[in-house]
């Protein structure tokens, strides 16, 4: 469950110049013939080019926040906006359309796509927003070569390592340059090695892009490279 107290920032009344406003927000699940809180009454907001770390264990409610500010879930109540855009009162269409063309997500795990190589798959945001092909060939070259990627090209996903896979998703979550990365424990399945120079590496590209950054995790040593923190319980 989520609390409302949000350090520094839940005292926010209105959403002007935010990346991400969220007020009174609930998300209940049905579990049988019970309705429990997934997300209750959270209110937070965050600033264009902040990096804020959501922590707390597993089944506190950190993929559900990321779930709500992405628009992949509506929530049971409560106002989630992005951009001064209302997502939580969205369309599905209109959700999917908003995410594409604003909202990067990466996922603890990958999701790449194994009957394409590196370079298509870190294309397919781009090809999906219709960029011409050579354009988005050079944009997804130019980005692997900043995860260090650009000798695997050609590769197929099967073939990576698990860090080496995670560094593709990054890539492709972050090709289109959008305004807000969205992380759901993305150095969850990597040994503590790959998992800091993951972490690095998306605080690095985020910064280069001035991009904003929302990131779920368990690990406090990461969470402390974040500029604001948030504590689930």
């Amino acid at each position: 469950m989520i609390d409302s107290n949000f350090r520094g920032r839940s005292d926010i009344k209105e959403p002007t110049d935010r990346m991400v406003f969220i007020k009174n927000v609930e998300k209940k699940v049905q579990v049988g013939k019970h309705s429990i809180h997934a997300l209750k009454k959270c209110s937070l907001s965050l600033v264009p080019g902040e990096t804020l770390a959501i922590l707390g264990s597993s089944g506190t409610g950190k993929s559900t926040l990321i779930h709500l500010i992405a628009g992949l879930e509506r929530p049971s109540s409560g106002e989630v906006r992005v951009k001064k855009s209302l997502v939580s009162k969205m369309s599905d269409g209109d959700r999917a359309k908003f995410r594409k063309e604003n909202v990067g997500v990466i996922y603890q795990f990958h999701h790449l796509l194994p009957e394409f190589n590196v370079l298509e798959n870190v294309m397919m945001p781009l090809r999906i927003k219709r960029v011409p092909y050579i354009t988005a060939k050079k944009e997804a070259f130019e980005i692997l070569e900043k995860v260090g990627l650009a000798h695997k090209v050609k590769d197929q996903p099967a073939t990576l390592s698990g860090g080496e896979r995670q560094r593709v998703a990054i890539a492709r979550a972050m090709v289109s340059m959008p305004s807000l990365i969205l992380a759901d424990e993305p150095t969850g399945n990597l040994d503590r090695n790959n998992a800091h120079k993951v972490f690095r590496l998306i605080l690095s590209l985020v910064n280069d892009h001035g991009s904003s950054l929302i990131v779920a995790t368990h690990d406090l040593e990461l969470a402390a490279l974040c500029n604001n923190r948030k504590v689930l319980n």
